[in-house]
């Protein structure tokens, strides 16, 4: 049984919080002070979400972008969509080519474009760009590779737009190989993008020799972009370098990625997720230098693909860890020039109706009445909608304040009867102790003073109870590896 926070565990919470609510004005001064709390300059700002599908997420990543163009000199937004696909939708933003219908079907992949956020966010961009100077607008990138769940495409694409790209500039002897042997080699699509092949190694011809031969010409491909960059910027344009490198970037990525899901390892889908995080965190490189005169990057991700720690899936009975891009990105020159806050939520009149009900159950311990075995699943387990009407009226005064006085609200809630539960009686979560310490209200969390206060919990953990596919709960164990965590109220 999960017992409300002690009265003085939730007020050091609320201390160290910096709240906000709907008014964009009350979110920009917490943005502001969250970025005084990094205590340095940030080239690369990632936020994290704890799972895909969710609006309350990239809507606070429209609103913190909004705020950050405006104030702090932010040039550029990357999110975890196709590094390639996304060209479209940076050529429509920033010069309005192409139809709005179009970008958003061909711009994204996951089937983001999907998301009434992201419409959101390319229709801002749009009428921000508007009129700019080209130093002045606002960038749209993609740092995903161009992978799916259900297939890995062939590389003849981006290997042989890199190849026309350096044949178009470059004498012919410096270009390595030549296309038609190039293409030969690269044989059957659909032998490429088998959809068996990701749980089936023998499907795969990621390993066989022609397939080997076309990893040492993409690398030979690559090498080029490397050797002849000012030669290349020169004879076109940044921009245009930047895309066609992208393509070899990718082309060798692809093939080393189709090298894995032929291996026969035990490791291999873990090896798999890790390359393609390599991929990942070679374009947030990639980003940084384009961007690099202009000004930050707000980068937008899955927080499994953001944090510093290990990333870890139990899939299939598989324990799977790799590095993610977050880590290999903090791990490179960048250094602490990256910031990652986390995201996690409350499920709106579920968990406030939960928290009421704990505040319930605390009330009958006090008094001494008998809990039975059905009230203690009520109280641990999410209750239903119509559990949620019965919420107490602090809840419902947290609903209607904004985000401070959400806060302020919840914390005087049912003071007396938590300064009566033991902090060390029952089971914490990192989830639910935000939940509480909230009250409906949204905010951030400086992680470094997050962690100190939550020190003394030894019982804290990860949320378990939520059955989401796709989610990732914060894990308290992780508070070192993030800068901040944003808890946000998820609405759909």
């Amino acid at each position: 049984m999960s017992l409300p926070l002690h009265a003085s565990l939730r007020a050091s919470l609320h201390d160290i919080a910096l709240p906000f609510g709907d008014d964009p004005a009350e979110l920009g001064s917490a943005v502001d002070a969250l970025l005084d709390t990094f205590g340095r300059p940030v080239t690369l700002l990632g936020l994290g979400e704890p799972t895909h599908g969710e609006e309350a997420f990239p809507r606070l990543r429209n609103q913190m972008l909004t705020h950050l163009v405006r104030h702090h000199g932010y040039r550029s937004v990357a999110i975890e969509s196709d590094c390639l696909a996304a060209a479209t939708v940076d050529d429509y933003v920033t010069t309005g080519t192409g139809d709005l219908e179009a970008v958003l079907a061909t711009g994204f992949s996951h089937g983001f474009g999907a998301s009434p956020a992201n419409r959101e966010l390319v229709e801002w961009l749009r009428d921000h760009n508007a009129g700019r100077a080209p130093e002045q607008r606002v960038r749209f990138h993609g740092f995903d590779a161009p992978l799916e769940m259900t297939a890995t495409p062939s590389p003849r694409a981006t290997l042989l737009a890199a190849h026309a790209y350096l044949a178009e500039h470059l004498p012919a002897h410096r270009v390595p190989h030549a296309m038609d042997e190039i293409d030969a080699l690269l044989g059957d699509d659909g032998a490429w993008s088998n959809p068996a092949a990701l749980m089936d190694s023998t499907q795969s011809v990621g390993d066989t020799p022609q397939a080997r031969t076309l990893r040492l010409m993409a690398d030979d491909v690559l090498t080029v972009y490397e050797t002849h960059a000012p030669t290349l910027r020169q004879a076109t344009s940044d921009l245009a370098f930047d895309r066609a490198h992208a393509q070899a970037r990718t082309a060798k990525g692809l093939l080393r990625y189709h090298a894995a899901m032929a291996s026969s390892a035990p490791d291999r889908v873990a090896f798999m997720l890790g390359l393609r995080d390599v991929m990942m965190a070679d374009n947030l490189l990639a980003i940084a230098t384009a961007e690099a005169r202009r000004g930050p990057c707000l980068i937008f991700a899955q927080n499994t693909h953001l944090q510093r720690h290990q990333s870890s899936w139990e899939l299939a009975g598989m324990d799977l860890r790799w590095w993610s891009a977050g880590a290999l990105t903090a791990a490179s020159v960048l250094g602490d020039r990256y910031a990652f806050v986390a995201t996690g939520f409350a499920e709106g009149a579920e968990d406030e109706a939960k928290a009421g009900d704990d505040a319930e159950t605390s009330d009958a311990l006090k008094a001494g009445g008998a809990v039975n075995a059905s009230d203690e699943a009520n109280a641990s387990n999410a209750v239903n909608t119509s559990d949620a009407v019965n919420t107490s009226d602090a809840v419902n005064a947290g609903n209607e304040a904004n985000g401070s006085d959400a806060m302020n609200a919840g914390n005087a809630a049912n003071t007396g009867n938590e300064a009566n539960a033991s902090d060390a009686t029952g089971e914490l979560d990192l989830h639910r102790a935000l939940t509480e310490a909230t009250r409906g209200g949204q905010g951030f969390f400086p992680a470094a003073p997050l962690a100190a206060v939550l020190a003394d919990r030894k019982d804290l953990r990860a949320r378990t109870d939520a059955a989401r596919p796709g989610y990732f709960p914060l894990d308290p164990a992780h508070l070192d590896g993030m800068d901040a965590v944003a808890f946000l109220k998820a609405r759909g």
